[in-house]
This record gives C-alpha cells, structure tokens and sequence, in this order.
C-alpha cells in the first residue's frame, strides 16, 4: 500500500501531536492540587486524606501531615521539622514520614497509621510523646531524648500516641 505524502505528513503530524507531553500542567483549579501518581496510589490505600503537593498529603484538616518522599540526602538523618514530632515507617528514619502537633491521646488508625512506626523524632521545645500499643507504653521520646532511630522490639506496635504538653 502506497501512502501519499500529504497523507503521512498528516499522520505525522497528528501522531506527533498525541505523542507531545506538556512541559507545563494544565491550568489549575483554585486550590486544587493535581496529585501525582504515587500520591493518588497512597490515597487508594490510605483514604481520608488530601493532596497538598505532589509530595505530602493532609489529614484531618492538617493535624497529621504525612510526607512519601525524603529529600535527596547520603544518609538517614531525623529531619521532622520544628515544632512537629514525627513518626517513620522505616528504621533509621527511612520514609514515608507522619507528623503532628497536637497534644492528648490519638488512635493513629484515624489516618491508617496505626501498626507502621519504626522510627521517631520530636522536634518540640518541651514536652514527650509516648506510644502506645493500645493501652500499653512502648517507648516515648521527648524534648530529653528525641529520638528513637529504631523502635525495636516494637517496630510495627504503636497504634496510639500520647502527647504531654
């Protein structure tokens, strides 16, 4: 079959035109935050929560952050922001990261977090932060001692946390 030359320069054309990837999102809607693929793949597993960036997720209104990606470093270092104390799903801080504020007791199944820590970090002026298996104290780590690089033996325990202000 022998094609014309108008007739392939079309096709390539309109190929071409299917193939092009934008090198800019579309226009975004206030507010809105088009979450990429790893963040709507952590939202099937985890819902409740809303995409901030193509990064962290909100929960609760922000009272839990949950952060996928570690920035680009050489070596697991705790790097829970101040004012947060955080909470790791692997060892040696390794992420994704949750982080909340608030004070009192919380049942970490309200953001799918229960039976994933790891590894922790508090970055409060004061207080201490306990976790808890249900009714139990696993450990707690706090402005004398902040941080936890391995939560063994309860790596994968902590379905509550208990902030003291």
């Amino acid at each position: 079959m022998v094609l014309s030359h108008s007739f392939r320069i079309g096709l390539a054309a309109a190929l071409g035109g299917l193939l092009t990837i934008p090198a800019t999102p579309g226009p975004a809607v206030a507010g809105v935050v088009a979450p990429r693929a790893e963040v709507a793949a952590y939202l099937a597993t985890h819902p409740g929560g809303l995409a901030v960036n193509d990064n962290e997720i909100s929960y609760g209104g922000g009272a839990l952050v949950v952060t996928l990606r570690a920035p680009e470093r050489d070596y697991a270092v705790a790097d829970c922001p101040m004012g947060w104390y955080c909470f790791y799903e692997r060892p040696s801080f390794g992420y994704p990261r949750g982080k909340l504020s608030t004070c009192g007791r919380q049942n970490l199944a309200t953001w799918q977090w229960q039976f994933r820590v790891e590894s922790a970090h508090y970055n409060m002026g004061s207080g201490s932060v306990t976790f808890y298996y249900y009714d139990t104290a696993l450990f707690s780590i706090g402005a004398g001692n902040r941080i936890r690089s391995d939560a063994a033996p309860y790596r994968n325990w902590a379905n509550y946390v208990g902030r003291f202000c």
